[in-house]
């Protein structure tokens, strides 16, 4: 893809993001590692973060010192299916705990391809009911816990959602999706890997379903292992999905907004013109960036009903 199709502001940062051979074992041995041992020092102050353990999962907890509001996210990392840490968002969970008076929970799930699925929405299943448990401990109210993701975790708090809805009981207030992967079909689709696409391109894509599939993209999948295969979205909570236009998930992540709100779930769709993939990440201190994530913060406010964030 061209470069000329990148917001400006993005352009730079961009050619730094290197494309991740994440089919590779050792490369994916070596990212797990690196972000395993990372300390947090994105977290920033105001913040007390500490890892804990729910119900046999691994979870990072983001908690402000002051301004509490009762409200909770749990957040679930991306990293295509395939490789990730709570470590990589310490910046966005943390400011976002300080910010809102949220307390977030952030999963360290297992990846694929050791542990395909349904092994990293079990362990996400997991954390959403010790987060709902220990809600009274952390000072959260269980009735205002947002369920939220980027990319991959995006796709899994999606499917999450779909769970938690067929289970009945206590469901997220709302659901946060930061370009989300939510359909395997992409990853079928083989002329898209002509396009090139900036960060995260079809070819990974695809190694990432179909490590976490078992089978290759487009087969007839579990159930809820892929979001967007789901057929009944009634029901759901309320959804905002963000996502770049140049982003390889932009097309599956537009059609999603559309079926919820066809669904009558309420979805606001921001799509971002010239962004790709996983720009706040490595593009974060950007205006584009910024701007985005404080429409998300509204949205997520609001949603949780945090006053005067």
């Amino acid at each position: 893809m061209e470069l000329a199709k990148v917001h400006p502001e993005l352009r730079r940062a961009v050619r730094r993001v290197p494309l991740m051979p994440v089919g590779r074992p050792w490369f994916r041995r070596l990212a797990r590692t690196a972000l395993d041992r990372l300390t947090p020092p994105t977290v920033v102050d105001g913040v007390r973060s500490a890892d804990s353990t729910a119900d046999g999962v691994a979870v990072r907890v983001y908690r402000p010192e002051t301004g509490a509001s009762g409200a909770g996210l749990l957040w679930i990392h991306g990293g295509g299916l395939v490789i990730g840490h709570p470590s990589q968002d310490d910046r966005f969970c943390s400011s976002t705990a300080r910010d809102l008076g949220m307390v977030v929970v952030s999963v360290d799930y297992r990846l694929a391809p050791e542990a395909p699925f349904p092994a990293a929405l079990d362990d996400c299943a997991a954390a959403w009911e010790w987060f709902r448990r220990s809600a009274a401990d952390l000072g959260v109210d269980p009735a205002r816990i947002v369920v939220g993701g980027q990319s991959a975790g995006g796709g899994i708090a999606a499917c999450l959602t779909h769970r938690l809805r067929d289970s009945g009981g206590l469901q997220p207030r709302a659901q946060l999706l930061v370009c989300p992967m939510l359909d395997d079909r992409t990853a079928a689709r083989t002329e898209l890997d002509e396009v090139g696409h900036w960060v995260w391109n079809n070819g990974l894509n695809r190694f990432g379903w179909r490590s976490y599939l078992g089978a290759e993209p487009g087969a007839a999948p579990a159930p809820y292992s892929v979001a967007a295969r789901r057929d009944d979205l009634r029901g759901l909570p309320p959804a905002w999905i963000g996502v770049g236009d140049i982003d390889l998930f932009s097309e599956e992540d537009a059609d999603y907004a559309r079926r919820l709100r066809a669904a009558g779930v309420a979805c606001e769709l921001d799509i971002v013109p010239g962004a790709p993939h996983g720009f706040t990440s490595w593009g974060y201190r950007t205006s584009v960036a910024e701007h985005f994530i404080q429409r998300s913060r509204a949205w997520l406010a609001r949603a949780a009903a945090v006053e005067n964030a």
